[in-house]
């Protein structure tokens, strides 16, 4: 079984659960959902539809519709709950449409999407590249996909305190997503990476932050024992030692930003040439970026 396979029931039931405190919780997502939206600015589009990947209680939607007024704008979750939050934005007669499906298994016609944006939902994919194969399928020719997503450095310390004992959550790496959206067709891929570190008082509000955004262990191999009161306070006893000079004790995520385009059909002449190069292009090479919450 892969480190990576996860309960995709599980993962549902968690963020149905996290639904009515989803929002008070999420500091870091939105944060994420901001940058990545302000990214938006940077390309020349004008999206005539465009899908919100991931939508959860449906924040983005609200920025998307400011950015791309003419557009149509579509969410997609997988929790009912977290649509249902979604349902309730904007005005009587002009509320988001939102639909629950599986991001693996898109219910929706292919090319017929423009933009595709996904802020910190990958993570919660069992098979990332059939995520982007469905993007892929989807989008029409000259469309776009702008994602975050997080990375294997995510939640270190909290790793380190269990001893990795399959208690937290896999990630997959920057380079390994990157290959994925070339291997499916996606062309001019561009990859970044941030680190930003959220701080707690104790230990119990990290875990505690953790349930209220249905951030559950939904791993396939996960340890499935009742945990004891010695094994939590070794975790603890652990976890104590990164804490740093202002007394606060840090959680650290590592936001991975992918961007890629779906090629516009060859002629029969290009059709002769050599495929196209997979490449990395660091978003700091094209504007400055911060770091740092």
């Amino acid at each position: 079984m892969s480190e990576y396979e996860l309960d995709r029931r599980r993962v549902r039931r968690a963020f149905d659960r996290a639904a009515g405190r989803y929002d008070d919780r999420a500091v870091l997502q939105a944060e994420v959902r901001t940058r990545l939206l302000e990214r938006l600015d940077y390309l020349r589009v004008e999206p005539a539809n465009l899908l919100d990947l991931g939508t959860g209680t449906g924040h983005a939607l609200d920025g998307l519709r400011r950015r791309f007024s003419a557009a149509r704008v579509l969410g997609l979750d997988l929790s009912e709950c977290m649509l249902d939050r979604a349902r309730r934005r904007g005005r009587l007669f002009s509320r988001p449409r939102v639909i629950c499906a599986d991001m693996e298994s898109l219910p929706i016609a292919d090319q017929s999407v423009d933009l595709v944006f996904s802020s910190l939902a990958l993570q919660w994919s069992t098979r990332p590249e059939q995520v982007f194969a469905e993007v892929r399928r989807v989008l029409r020719p000259g469309g776009v996909f702008s994602f975050a997503t997080l990375g294997p450095d995510t939640l270190r310390e909290l790793r380190d305190a269990w001893g990795d004992g399959g208690r937290v959550h896999a990630f997959f790496d920057m380079h390994d997503l990157g290959d994925a959206l070339m291997r499916v067709g996606l062309r001019e891929v561009v990859m970044d990476v941030e680190r930003l570190v959220l701080t707690y008082p104790t230990v119990r509000d990290v875990l505690e932050d953790l349930r209220g955004i249905g951030a559950a262990n939904a791993l396939q191999g996960r340890s499935r024992g009742l945990l004891g009161r010695e094994s939590y306070r070794q975790m603890e006893r652990r976890y104590e030692a990164w804490r740093d000079e202002a007394g606060t004790l840090p959680a650290t995520y590592e936001v991975v930003y992918g961007q890629a385009w779906c090629p516009a059909p060859l002629s029969p002449a290009e059709n002769e040439k050599k495929p196209l190069r997979e490449f990395f292009v660091p978003l700091e090479r094209i504007r400055n970026n911060k770091n740092i919450l």
